[in-house]
């Protein structure tokens, strides 16, 4: 005889709050939603459109003169150039760094760890100030360099705490010690067993920084001179905050100018934000995996 399949009924009160769960979630995905829909739409429609406020969730006049001018402009793809650069650079060399020395501090047998660990973790707490950073900065050399925006924030020390908890709670001691017992030297064993174990962590150190650099424009601001060192994030604030273009006299010439720059401003929202749209689907089941495993547990 067949045992029927049975349910538990829901109560009047469960289905009331579940409901209302779901009402809430929907009006939060509505608000987060809304402002990327209208930013896409007001980036595909016409200049006249935008600035008279006809945009309000499709597009108007569909046109595509917004990307059109912004690819047009040297500055912004020398910017993004620039930010492609310090993004993938700096995020190479953060990871390295933040996996260095945060390995070794998962070690129980790593003499000090304990009190190196109090010390970073105070840096997170407790700054030196701009103006002594800016003046570290300068004795090494680095003011108007690449290196300005690669070195100073290359290691952040929540991201550090994360890669000791994911290296104490996912890399058993004994794998070192049947390694040691094999002969395995300790660079064999990190290259070997430690980078393949520790994809999910990796991933999420990766777009952590990634983003950290890519949308990073204080530190340029600060150190760089040069405008071909600029990032992508100066050029924006240069063309959308300081607009300083060419001064024009004739009044219809101004009106079609400022037209165009608050649809430029959309566009070059849509731009800048599109590398992280891209990488983000590729390392999410990894960034989902690495920060389960690795946040900081009681």
């Amino acid at each position: 005889m067949i045992a029927e399949k049975k349910t538990i009924r829901e109560s009047l009160g469960d289905r009331i709050f579940l409901g209302m769960i779901y009402l809430f979630l929907t009006i939060i995905l509505l608000l987060v939603l809304y402002p990327l829909v209208y930013i896409l739409s007001s980036s595909l429609s016409s200049p006249e459109a935008v600035s008279a406020g006809r945009v309000w969730l499709w597009p108007m006049d569909i046109t595509l003169d917004g990307y059109k001018t912004v690819f047009k402009n040297e500055q912004v793809l020398h910017g993004y150039a620039n930010s492609l650069f310090y993004t993938v650079i700096g995020t190479l060399i953060s990871v390295t760094l933040t996996i260095m020395i945060a390995y070794p501090l998962s070690k129980k047998t790593f003499y000090g760890r304990s009190p190196m660990m109090m010390f970073i973790t105070f840096t997170m707490l407790f700054s030196g100030g701009l103006i002594p950073t800016y003046l570290v900065v300068k004795s090494l050399g680095m003011i108007d360099t690449r290196w300005a925006l690669l070195i100073p924030n290359a290691i952040w020390v929540w991201q550090v705490i994360i890669a000791r908890t994911f290296f104490q709670s996912s890399i058993p001691d004994e794998l070192g010690e049947a390694a040691e017992i094999d002969g395995c030297s300790d660079w064999r064993f990190i290259f070997s067993v430690i980078i393949p174990l520790a994809k999910p962590i990796i991933a999420v150190l990766s777009l952590m920084y990634a983003v950290g650099q890519w949308n990073a424009y204080f530190d340029a601001l600060i150190y760089l001179k040069t405008q071909s060192l600029y990032p992508l994030q100066l050029i924006l604030r240069s063309i959308l905050v300081l607009n300083n273009g060419a001064a024009t006299v004739d009044a219809g010439e101004m009106v079609k100018r400022q037209q165009m720059v608050e649809l430029m401003k959309y566009s070059l929202i849509v731009v800048a934000s599109l590398p992280v749209l891209i990488i983000y689907p590729f390392v999410q089941r990894f960034f989902v995996q690495g920060m389960l495993i690795g946040s900081v547990k009681g």
